[in-house]
């Protein structure tokens, strides 16, 4: 067991031991001044069913942030294990939409095709919370897919699919 009191000095550490814990992947998009923004993140949750709200958070230090925390309407992508470049794609960068084709959905927001779901959403609330905002949408239209193939999933740096037991 490896053990420690987290401190600026053992950011990789606190990051390997939050790697333990594996999540789901989604996109988030929005539509801002200067075109159709994404931004892939592991931090989505459900937050309340009465109102529906969700969650996920952004790091400050991303050049995207402000245009996702700027209380505008976002759509949060569930992706499934088929779209791994996709998740790689905005990870790394968020305005070149060129190779996935797009619809603009019932809130403005870029609406990917072919994600598990989607979650368009009204800016609800954005706390700041350390290096990142957390921030809150209410949701106001659902899409899923009907055959529900797996979804795309992260632990260890790595991304992946879920199995089974047993």
């Amino acid at each position: 067991m490896n053990s420690f009191t987290p401190d600026p000095t053992r950011t990789t550490d606190l990051r390997r031991a939050l790697g333990q814990f594996g999540t789901g992947v989604a996109l988030i998009t929005v539509q801002s001044p200067q075109g159709p923004l994404g931004m892939t993140a592991n931090s989505f949750s459900s937050v309340s069913l009465d109102p529906p709200l969700v969650l996920w958070s952004a790091a400050r230090s991303s050049k995207r942030h402000d245009a996702f925390a700027g209380q505008t309407p976002f759509c949060i992508h569930v992706l499934s294990a088929e779209q791994t470049e996709l998740a790689r794609h905005f990870a790394a960068q968020g305005h070149d939409f060129a190779p996935y084709p797009y619809d603009e959905g019932p809130n403005g927001a870029p609406t990917l095709r072919g994600c598990l779901a989607t979650f368009h959403c009204d800016a609800y609330a954005v706390h700041g919370a350390g290096d990142h905002s957390i921030i809150l949408g209410q949701i106001t239209h659902i899409a899923t897919q009907p055959d529900e193939p797996d979804g795309l999933l992260f632990k260890r740096g790595t991304f992946g699919r879920f199995t089974p037991a047993g």
